[in-house]
Parts: C-alpha cells; structure tokens; sequence
C-alpha cells in the first residue's frame, strides 16, 4: 500500500531545498504534501500501559484508535491502515507532529491526570442508524461513572436492542475516546470489550468506577 504515489514523492523531495537537517527535511516534506492536499490521514503510534496503540486523524478529527488487541486477537498496524486506506483514504501519512495533542491528551488519560478529551472526533466509520446513536450515547458517559447496554439501547432509541447496542461497542472505530469500556452488563459483571477483559478492568479502575480486584 502507498499512501502517497512515488511520483507525488519524487517531485516534492525534487523541490524540497537542500537540506543536512532529516528532521526539519521530513518535517518540510509533510507540511508540503498537507499544503498540496495529498494528506487526507495522518496517524502516530502512541504508547500506553496496555500496549502500542495507533491513532489516526483526518481533517475533522480522530477517525480511528487501534487497540493492541481487538476482540481477542492481534491487530497489526498494516491492517489498521489498510482498513482506513479502504474506507477513509488510501493518502495516509504518518506525522506524530499533526497528532501532538491527541498522544498528549492519551499519555495525561493514562496517567490519570485526564478525565476528558477534548479534541475532536471523526464519526465517518461509524454505521449509521443504531449504531451511530448508540456511539454517541457512549461518549456522553462522564469519566469514573457507566452505563448498561440496555440504557445505552434505550438512548438509541430501541430499549430492547441491547445485544445491537453491544454489538455497536464490539466495532467502535475510536475506543478510550468514545469510552465503550464504561458500557457493563445490568447483573454487574463489566461485560466483553474489544480491547480484553483486563483492559476493560484496568481502565474502569483507572477512572475508580470499579475496585481494582472486582471480578
């Protein structure tokens, strides 16, 4: 996969001026190619206590956060990536500089001295109908507290679809942002999450919505 066609490359590295500086070289290579509009994703790596995530960006705002783990199984940076070359734009850049507030706000969450996001989010990979509704019901969920599926149903729209409403936490594209992990069963247990169970229990006892050693 080539984000960027190599004739798009060759010519901006053609006209980029002499430079001994990488750094400042790639970094005007970039700010060329986001100028020139052959950027339309731009994604960083961002660690955190549970694994290397991935997050992407588009012009609107977070489309896309990989989890090391997704409902079981190891998801790789190529398949992240691919997934947004397919369904958002095959023009994707990585540049940790245009995603410099949204690993600060993901470093200060994961060392509990956030309780919000504040940047802005990029609904396009949701489905739209049910799912959507139920995705947004998710991120109105304040910090440190949950809801049931069957609320998050209800607030959709259809209180019965509560297995519709998991199944929408199941494929959100933008997990830790759009909070699915404060979604838990009405019998107490915390319910699956796409991340693993001991992810869902480690950021519900970050936010001390649960006690670290509750089941």
């Amino acid at each position: 996969m080539n984000p960027l066609t190599e004739k798009q490359l060759e010519k901006m590295l053609k006209q980029a001026p002499p430079s001994t500086d990488l750094d400042r070289a790639v970094e005007g290579l970039l700010a060329r190619a986001e100028r020139d509009g052959l950027i339309d994703v731009a994604y960083a790596p961002v660690d955190s206590p549970f694994g290397r995530l991935l997050v992407a960006k588009t012009y609107r705002g977070v489309v896309r956060v990989k989890l090391p783990t997704s409902r079981g199984h190891q998801v790789s940076d190529d398949e992240a990536l691919q997934e947004l070359a397919t369904y958002v734009s095959p023009r994707l850049l990585e540049s940790r500089k245009r995603l410099d507030e949204e690993r600060r706000e993901l470093e200060e969450y994961f060392e509990g001295k956030r309780d919000r996001f504040d940047v802005e989010v990029d609904w396009q990979l949701t489905r739209p109908g049910f799912r959507n509704r139920a995705l947004h019901a998710v991120a109105r969920i304040p910090y440190g507290r949950t809801k049931t599926y069957t609320e998050i149903a209800k607030a959709a729209g259809n209180p019965r679809a509560f297995r519709a409403a998991g199944s929408a936490c199941g494929h959100n594209p933008i997990p830790l942002i759009v909070p699915c992990h404060r979604v838990v069963q009405s019998g107490g247990g915390i319910g699956n999450y796409g991340g693993g169970s001991e992810m869902k229990k480690g950021l519900l006892s970050l936010e001390g919505a649960i006690q670290p050693d509750q089941p």
